[in-house]
Formats: C-alpha cells, sequence, structure tokens
C-alpha cells in the first residue's frame, strides 16, 4: 500500500490569513482517494466566512472515489502541453512523476483561486524527517539577498533562523545562505513543526539548495529547497486544525 496525503489550504482575501481546510488520503496503484475537512474548516467559517467546497458540500462527510477529485486533478498540467517535460524538471521530478508526487512539489497553485496544496510531514525510524518546498517571499527580501539567489547552486547549504516578530505570521522561519544572506522565508505551513525540529535537535537539521529554476519560471517556484532533521517528542501536523473532522 503506498498512501500519500496532502492538505488543502485557503486564504481569505480581506485578511490574507491562511486555513488549513482539508485532508486527501491517496492511494495511487489502487485508485483509491479520500477527502475530509479539517479542523482549521472551522476555524476558516467562523472567522472568515468560509463556505464549502461545492465539490465537498458537507464538512462531515467522508469523501471517497476511486479517482482523483477534480479539485485536486485540476491543479495539474495536462500531460498533452508541449512544455509539460520543462514543468517537472523545474519541479526536479522524473517524467514518469504521479500526480500526488507532483501537486506534493507544485503546490496546486492556480491564479485564478485561493487554494495550496502541501503534504503531510512524516516522522520516520529514529524521528528523522525531510520535505521539499520552495522558497517563499523572495522578491520582498532586499535587492542584495535577491541578487544573491541569482548565484545559488544545487548542493549549496543553507541556514534556518527563528523569526519571532514577523509583522505577518508573529512566527517565521528565515532562510540564510551560508555567508548571511536573507534570501527568504519556509512556508507557513510548516513554520511550527520546523520550530519544534529546530529547538528538540538543534545538531540534526540541516537544508539546501535542490534546484534553482531560471527567471522565467512562476516566481513561486523560484527555488526549491530541500530539509532534514528530526523529533524526538513532537507529532508533526497533528494540531487540532489538522484533525480531520471525520476521524478514522
Amino acid at each position: 500500500m503506498n498512501e500519500r496525503a496532502l492538505f488543502l489550504a485557503w486564504q481569505d482575501k480581506s485578511s490574507r490569513q491562511w486555513f488549513p481546510i482539508g485532508r486527501l488520503d491517496a492511494d495511487v496503484e489502487r485508485s483509491l482517494y479520500r477527502f475530509r475537512y479539517v479542523g482549521g474548516v472551522t476555524q476558516a467559517r467562523d472567522m472568515a466566512q468560509f463556505v464549502p467546497l461545492w465539490e465537498f458540500p458537507d464538512l462531515t462527510r467522508d469523501y471517497r472515489a476511486p479517482y482523483l477529485f477534480s479539485l485536486f486533478r485540476n491543479r495539474l498540467m495536462s500531460s498533452a502541453r508541449p512544455d509539460r517535460e520543462d514543468y517537472l524538471r523545474e519541479l526536479d521530478l522524473h517524467q514518469e512523476a504521479d500526480e500526488i508526487e507532483i501537486l506534493t512539489v507544485s503546490g496546486g497553485y492556480r491564479m485564478t483561486d485561493a487554494y495550496e496544496v502541501f503534504p503531510k510531514l512524516v516522522k520516520g525510524d529514529g524521528g528523522r524527517f525531510s520535505c521539499r518546498f520552495f522558497l517563499h517571499g523572495w522578491r520582498h527580501v532586499s535587492p542584495a539577498g535577491q541578487h544573491r539567489i541569482e548565484s545559488l547552486k544545487p548542493g549549496d547549504g543553507l541556514q534556518l533562523t527563528l523569526e519571532l516578530n514577523n509583522p505577518a505570521t508573529v512566527l517565521a522561519v528565515q532562510i540564510q545562505t551560508t555567508d548571511y544572506h536573507m534570501i527568504g522565508w519556509a512556508p507557513r505551513y510548516l513554520v511550527r513543526d520546523l520550530a519544534a525540529a529546530m529547538a528538540e535537535s538543534p545538531s540534526t537539521y540541516e537544508a539546501e539548495v535542490v534546484r534553482v529554476n531560471p527567471p522565467s519560471a512562476p516566481s513561486m517556484q523560484r527555488v526549491l529547497i530541500e530539509m532534514r532533521g528530526s523529533w524526538k517528542r513532537h507529532d508533526p501536523m497533528t494540531a487540532p486544525e489538522f484533525r480531520p473532522l471525520v476521524p478514522e
């Protein structure tokens, strides 16, 4: 069984706040797909008047299908597109990558809505984990930091630093080069779990550049980063906002 989990997040356009609202469990080999709303959807409803998705109108239903739901399928590039090969290369994926692998790295971005997809972090043997994500917010750093991005290469080491007074999110994780250029931030959905890894096992985590895409690539897919670390006690993405409203 090759089951993987993705979360769906929604952004309120007024407050710019993001909420995890749903979870997709997928076993591509067996064509089994499951969607459930998570605790964050009640926060989105109460704080930002979130309305249930047309494909999933009932917050307390366990949705199952033998195919990928259209909400997620429509976030994939068509296999008939002539630039698909270049697109997968920008994601550092092989040409046979399946739909969940693509969504895991790409985030399922669409210019026409306010949703984002991200993978559930998995705690492996010895508490180890690894995750890949694209650098966030690089267009808002100093000109020197943006210029430093141009010289990044795959394999370059990076440093992560906790930011305790971020004006948008309060707690954030800054990403710096080894020569102390601040080049952007980790995605907001990783902050709590990365902060736990940095606090529990500061000597075990490391980050590096996987790929730097040319300026012609979408801005949200400019620099692909991989982080590795471990947790001793922390269980990732188990806070109430990530828990399905329909239990196992």
